[in-house]
């Protein structure tokens, strides 16, 4: 049995000791007094406040999982007695049947299973499952474990094609992939195969939406949203071709689709898969990993629109697409999904929780204005678009915690003769390879030091190999192996360096990922990045603010040769941090005097700027942001 890394230091270890200190408990906190924990006591009666909502169970279940992933690394008695009183809550609340959703058995419990399209009953089912199976891991908890069983059981018996069965499936995704955690966790195939049903009668006809919606009295044509492309039903996962609606949606059911795949060996829902992955990557991704960029669906519109301000990007969209890609790296061992992975875990995720770890972002803009919230809607001079204590719709902050939990996860997958590194940290891990104990010490600055070290000690010597990516943004990395230079162009393939050989205990893999500040510029159709540049150094995106450079973001012009500089001498959250300073150019303000409009003639005059991570922006003085910027080649 190969156990979790465990990370103990850097980069990483800051990042989840803030989880534990303060996120896990700034969000208790808020799940208390907004009646979310409450909710499950079932006293909540017509007229009083806190009604409980549809998906209010899925964001105590979040909490729970990321709160069990810290329980996994350092026990908390404290934080275990609190688990056990919301675990007992949903015990009593539990119908005989197994059903359990606090909304549907305290404020509609005749319309159980009536709207799979707009309700969120099997969503929340499933963050309750991967919940259940987070706190069985890491405590041994099998009280959670057995609920959710019973309903996974109950909901096996709806649905299916099975006479007497509804042939319906979630409208927001979820369940899939949590259905295949529970399956691993208990060797019990009903649960594979109803992850499975859900994943392919997605989309088929008759549309079991249009069904229900006829059931209710209601006229399916009328659907709020339009398009059941909104809930990626709009026909069967197999012709899909194009990744469509609400992100959220689409990364949980492709996560779903992958996990199906793997577990299955079902090559054709694998190219599936990797046919949406293609069009994804290459054509609807922010270059910070972010993803779906419109408020009107939470997700996707047209190829190539990638707006900056007013870019929506949900905080859970690109916690999703870590999931996927993760997921894509355990059946396919390519790098382009670890680079991706890492590219929404270090921007895209992490800007969406503040540096304090107790205040968060909804959507994740690449470019706001003062005056402006984060879609782009003037809504008074006096606003700044900033994190929030709490979210009407809290599903991100869960989130944004249980992904951090889970990142010793992200850090190798295992083979029965091979360990592969996707990710890089100060990290202990232990794997079983061919049947022996294999201990891998990982040292690293990453991700703002490229140099890595891996010290392997094997309890006897074997024959196995030992995959390290190689990130797509790093132009000359180098590896050596015991102090010796290693050819990378003769062991390299698919963005991985495979070392195979009879490995001994002492045995050290160092490798050398340079990182010089890159300027990055979009594809030529991009429309809103055409003729700007985005900063970038190792897999961190960079950004301006307002608060070190001034007013007027967008009328920053990179020459020629910008002088990259990196210093650490920052303070604050900024306090060892990278900065980048650069030489840049900006109209000379003062030649305007009151006018709107002159003749194209104002002299531009150097400035110097400085960039800071993207994922740290908004925590000091409000004001503007850009991550695109102007270029000119032209200036000197």
């Amino acid at each position: 049995m190969n156990d979790s890394p465990k990370v103990i230091g850097g980069f990483w270890h800051r990042l989840m000791e803030l989880n534990r200190r303060a996120t896990i408990p700034a969000v208790y906190r808020q799940l208390k007094k907004t009646g979310r924990i409450d909710a499950m006591r079932l006293d909540w009666k017509p007229g009083r406040p806190k009604e409980p909502h549809i998906f209010w169970d899925s964001d105590v279940a979040k909490w729970i999982e990321a709160a069990a992933y810290t329980l996994r690394d350092r026990p908390d008695a404290g934080l275990e007695r609190r688990i056990d009183r919301i675990v007992r809550l949903m015990k009593r609340a539990q119908l005989p049947d197994g059903y359990l959703n606090s909304h549907f058995i305290a404020v509609e419990p005749d319309r159980r299973w009536t709207n799979l399209r707009d309700n969120h009953e099997l969503y929340c089912a499933g963050h309750l499952i991967e919940a259940a199976v987070a706190l069985n891991r890491a405590t041994g908890n099998t009280e959670f474990l057995d609920i959710v069983r019973r309903y996974a059981d109950h909901i096996g018996r709806i649905f299916g094609r099975g006479r007497g069965q509804k042939r319906g499936y979630p409208g927001h995704e979820e369940i899939e992939l949590a259905l295949i955690r529970l399956y691993r966790a208990t060797g019990e195939k009903l649960y594979l195969d109803l992850a499975r049903y859900f994943v392919e009668e997605r989309g088929r006809r008759p549309h079991y939406f249009d069904l229900e919606a006829r059931a209710r009295g209601e006229d399916p044509r009328k659907f709020w949203a339009r398009t059941y492309a909104y809930c990626q039903a709009h026909r069967p996962i197999r012709e899909q071709t194009e990744v469509v609606g609400h992100a959220v949606r689409a990364m949980y059911l492709y996560s779903g689709m992958t996990d199906v795949a793997f577990e299955t060996g079902d090559r054709t829902l694998f190219a599936a898969c990797r046919r949406l992955w293609r069009h994804l990557v290459e054509r609807r991704m922010h270059i910070t990993g972010g993803i779906g960029p419109t408020h009107e669906n939470e997700g996707f519109t047209s190829d190539y629109d990638l707006p900056n301000e007013g870019a929506y990007l949900e905080t859970c969209a690109a916690v999703g697409l870590v999931f996927w890609a993760s997921r894509m790296l355990r059946v396919e061992l390519n790098g382009e999904y670890g680079d991706v992975m890492e590219r929404a875990l270090c921007n895209g995720a992490l800007s969406g929780l503040s540096a304090d770890g107790e205040k968060f972002f909804y959507g994740n803009p690449l470019a706001v204005q003062p005056g402006f919230d984060g879609n782009g809607h003037y809504v008074g001079s006096g606003y700044h678009y900033r994190r929030s204590e709490w979210l009407w719709c809290a599903c991100c902050p869960p989130n944004i915690s249980r992904l951090i939990g889970q990142i010793p996860d992200l850090l190798y997958t295992c083979g029965p003769d091979w360990i592969a590194a996707h990710l890089f940290a100060d990290c202990e891990s232990c794997f079983d390879v061919r049947g022996t104990r294999v201990v891998v010490r990982q040292e690293s600055g990453y991700p703002w030091d490229g140099r890595v070290t891996f010290r392997v000690l094997p309890d006897e010597e074997k024959s196995w190999a030992f995959f390290v990516r190689m990130p797509g943004w790093c132009r000359k990395p180098l590896l050596r192996l015991n102090g010796r230079e290693q050819p990378l162009e003769n062991i390299c393939r698919s963005g991985y360096a495979r070392v195979a050989r009879r490995w001994a205990a002492g045995d050290t893999l160092q490798v050398e990922f340079p990182m010089p500040v890159e300027m990055v510029e979009a594809h030529p159709s991009a429309r809103h990045d055409c003729g700007r540049v985005a900063i970038q150094r190792g897999p961190v995106v960079y950004c301006f603010e307002e608060v070190d450079n001034g007013r007027n973001l967008n009328d920053l012009v990179l020459p020629r040769d910008p002088d990259f500089r990196v210093v650490r001498n920052g303070k604050g959250i900024l306090k060892g941090v990278p900065l980048i300073r650069a030489r840049a150019m900006r109209r000379d303000i003062s030649e305007w005097g009151g006018r709107l409009y002159k003749p194209a003639d104002t002299p531009f005059v150097e400035c110097a700027v400085t960039a800071v991570p993207y994922f740290l922006w908004a925590n000091r003085k409000p004001g503007g942001m850009a991550v695109w910027v102007l270029r000119n080649s032209a200036l000197p």
